[in-house]
């Protein structure tokens, strides 16, 4: 990828240069009778020429460079002509996840205040229920039929034949704004710039090989993105993204089947659904040479089944380390995995996320709720050490949008250099892999019997029950107010499976890590983050257990 390269839209022209008959997305249009899926597709000559005509469209509506413009729409070939046009102009996208409860997403719309509004009908009818959040807007694009409430729709957008002149953009210019999950508080808008998203292009290409030719089942529609830069074709599954957990496994299975699939990212509970499925039928999942899992540790046995049963042999699994303000951090390869640290875990020492890529650079600092206004101020931690990460590199983002105290409190400045403090705590191993241990937010300090403080990390903790047949998975909470606050455990149990208080207990006991826990609740369902349905909710988990044990809020 040349370093030339300012606007991310330029990638795209790229590759409509060199391999214009190349297919870039491939989308599942309908079914025939039979429930055979019939593909929709677009060449990335097409794609390019498809997102000229939207520029020159949205520019006609009077779209301009710097312009926020609020996506509601769901993946699909428009969804890329779409984005790439939004570039092209040097306008900047905004994509909220409205999965985080629809009270929420329309405090991060006020928070954007976006000019622009590109949604399908229901998206542009919650414009209309709730208008005082969308004040700003003062241009609207549906993608369908209906424009009852004005604007245009896409079959109105066309434009000229002729190529776009894409906007020329200083590298540090802001390129997007992509918001946190909010699944450890508040979500935030986090700040790209083009210098950004060109580092992140260029190293998950070199961490993962990924060439024109090949083809990603794009279960994680942001990540598709990347390959498309990269000249890879794109296919859509017939699923919802923002609930994986619900996935149907025959229909990540069926593009598998049907065209030739390379690679795939998606959450770890969308592949344990599906490889668990995939083993119970006995289907194999050949030509499938990488499947790049993230959002939450993934359980072992994913790995395995996938590696040892699935997948054809020289695959290999992976499991990026990142956040929406810093990724890529680090990658780890599941065969290493199981190979090297898969024991250390299932005894508590947290899950190895592996090396940092080379150009990252981290610390472990005494871990704080308080802002650190220089590094110099921060305690650094020695090797092996559990205390809070932080990061600094190229594809550290700098800042929050319009958020000072939240940028205050995740940035440490250096000298020139931004470090961000990525809320995870762990340590480091002397081969140099860091050790996840949990989110920061989610430890839980106590006082002893011996009246001595005490901190139990979420991770290691539930390591020890998860291990216990029956136990699906577990979740560490602190009831009440640091530093003394009462450990508890909740159970979530596999189906047709029944487990009592005094089996937990004993297991909690006989572990220096969990002796200290003498409180177990059982939940039939564990709320999860909206983007990968991975990451457990242990602020409700908490609130519902202190209501369990009448403790004052």
């Amino acid at each position: 990828m040349p370093s030339s390269i300012h606007n991310i839209a330029q990638l795209l022209n790229q590759q409509a240069s060199e391999q214009p008959r190349s297919n870039a997305v491939f989308f599942p249009e309908s079914r025939d009778a039979f429930g055979r899926v019939a593909y929709t597709h677009l060449t990335f000559k097409q794609l390019h020429e498809r997102s000229d005509s939207f520029a020159w469209g949205m520019q006609a509506l009077g779209v301009c460079p710097g312009q926020k413009a609020l996506l509601m729409i769901r993946p699909s070939l428009d969804f890329y002509s779409l984005l790439f046009a939004i570039f092209k102009i040097g306008a900047v996208p905004v994509l909220i996840d409205p999965g985080m409860g629809w009270k929420n997403f329309l405090s991060c719309v006020r928070s954007m205040e976006p000019e622009v509004f590109l949604g399908i009908p229901s998206a542009h009818l919650l414009r209309l229920l709730t208008r005082r959040f969308f004040r700003s807007v003062k241009i609207n694009i549906t993608l369908g039929k209906y424009r009852f409430w004005g604007g245009r729709t896409i079959a109105e957008l066309q434009g000229g034949e002729k190529p776009f002149p894409i906007h020329e953009m200083e590298p540090d210019d802001l390129a997007a704004v992509l918001f946190t999950s909010g699944s450890t508080g508040p979500a935030k808008g986090v700040s790209y710039t083009h210098r950004i998203f060109n580092t992140q292009v260029r190293l998950v290409q070199r961490e993962y090989g990924i060439k024109p030719g090949e083809m990603d089942l794009a279960c994680f529609p942001l990540f598709s993105l990347f390959s498309i830069a990269l000249g890879a074709s794109v296919v859509i599954p017939d699923m919802d993204p923002s609930k994986p957990a619900s996935v149907n496994p025959e229909r990540i299975l069926e593009p598998i089947r049907n065209l030739p699939v390379t690679y795939s990212f998606g959450s770890p509970t969308l592949w344990d659904q599906v490889s668990r499925y995939a083993c119970e039928k006995k289907i194999r999942l050949p030509g499938l040479r990488r499947v790049i899992m993230a959002g939450a540790p993934v359980p072992a046995q994913v790995h395995e089944r996938l590696l040892h049963l699935l997948l054809d042999s020289g695959a290999e699994t992976y499991t990026p380390y990142g956040a929406t303000e810093s990724l890529p951090i680090a990658n780890f390869r599941g065969s290493e995995m199981l190979a090297e640290t898969q024991e250390a875990t299932s005894a508590g020492k947290g899950t190895c996320v592996g090396k940092p890529i080379p150009e990252i650079q981290t610390k472990i600092i005494t871990i704080s709720d308080l802002p650190i206004a220089i590094m110099q101020d921060a305690q650094e931690l020695p090797l092996g050490e559990t205390g809070e990460l932080c990061v600094s590199g190229p594809c550290v983002t700098k800042e929050y949008y319009r958020k000072p105290e939240a940028t205050r409190l995740a940035k440490i400045q250096d000298g020139a250099k931004v470090w961000h403090r990525v809320g995870d705590v762990g340590y480091f191993d002397r081969q140099g892999r860091f050790w996840f241990c949990g989110r920061k937010a989610h430890r839980v300090e106590i006082h002893t019997e011996a009246g001595k403080q005490q901190t139990l990390f979420s991770i290691p903790c539930e390591a020890i029950f998860n291990k216990l047949p029956g136990v699906k998975r577990s979740a560490l909470v602190g009831i009440g107010k640091r530093p003394t606050q009462i450990p508890a455990i909740i159970i979530e149990t596999e189906q047709n499976h029944c487990l009592s208080d005094s089996d937990i207990l004993k297991t909690a006991a006989c572990n220096p890590l969990t002796t200290p826990i003498r409180h177990v609740f059982f939940h039939p369902s564990f709320p999860v983050d909206v983007r990968h349905n991975a990451k457990i909710n242990r602020e409700e988990l908490a609130r519902w257990a202190a209501k369990k044990l009448k403790y004052p809020q």
